[in-house]
């Protein structure tokens, strides 16, 4: 049920005769690195660095199977509660991939977006997170969204805040306020809402990502521990959301 990285992906809500259906977005919550780390007796950062390497796999994936976005919950806003060095190893990690590895992903035609509260980070990694979204503007083959210190409930939060600002200064009317109109206001106002979220290592919850954002999306749950996610996992998660009928509370079809 591959398709070419040439191919155009189809939106998720259309499904085409003959042809399964394609995610237009694919996100992943990218969870079990330190329980892939224990079990081999290896420090918890050995486990972090493993997957970065599914990090690439899962993005060389998406784009050979034709997915037009695919976003990352590479580091959420409760993740700043471990311990300081862990914080300091996951840090050192990004600052090393948004310094190293953006020329490559530029050079395959990935665009970065970035969301979240990067204020947290230092002003080094704020600087390679903004270097990396300048450089990869202009490109259209994936984007890559990159949720970094983000939380669900504070992306609804803020664009709350920013509704309110906009009524207050007359910019919008608080009367012709609707979701159509909110959603412009998260983080991920340039790109569509998620049709599919995977989640590895068994857990069966999203742990505050994309909340409004996920309100229709198919959530597929993985036994394999990150490390171990690769184009096989990626395809069979796939092939379960092709599976599924999406109704968005209309009746099934007859």
């Amino acid at each position: 049920m591959t398709t070419s990285g040439s191919t155009a992906p189809v939106s998720g809500l259309d499904r085409g005769r003959g042809a399964p259906a394609l995610p237009a977005h694919v996100a992943v919550i990218m969870d079990g690195n330190g329980r892939w780390a224990a079990a081999r007796g290896l420090p918890r950062v050995a486990g972090h660095r493993a997957g970065a390497e599914a990090v690439r796999r899962c993005i060389r994936a998406a784009i050979t199977r034709g997915v037009g976005c695919l976003t990352l919950y590479a580091f959420s806003s409760e993740n700043w509660r471990r311990t300081p060095d862990e914080v300091a190893d996951l840090t050192a990690l990004l600052r090393y991939y948004l310094r190293h590895k953006v020329a490559e992903l530029c050079r395959e035609g990935v665009r970065i977006r970035i969301i979240g509260d990067l204020s947290r980070f230092d002003a080094d990694v704020r600087d390679e997170a903004r270097r990396a979204e300048d450089m990869t503007a202009a490109n259209t083959r994936l984007t890559l969204v990159l949720a970094l210190s983000y939380g669900g409930r504070a992306d609804i939060v803020q664009a709350a805040a920013r509704v309110a600002f906009a009524a207050r200064s007359g910019t919008i009317d608080p009367a012709e306020l609707d979701e159509a109109l909110f959603s412009r206001f998260l983080l991920t106002a340039d790109v569509p809402d998620p049709d599919l979220i995977v989640r590895t290592s068994g857990e069966c919850r999203l742990s505050n990502f994309l909340l409004w954002q996920s309100a229709y999306a198919e959530l597929v749950f993985i036994e394999t521990l990150w490390p171990d996610f690769d184009e096989h996992h990626f395809d069979a998660a796939l092939d379960m959301f092709a599976r599924r009928e999406r109704r968005f509370g209309a009746r099934p079809a007859l």
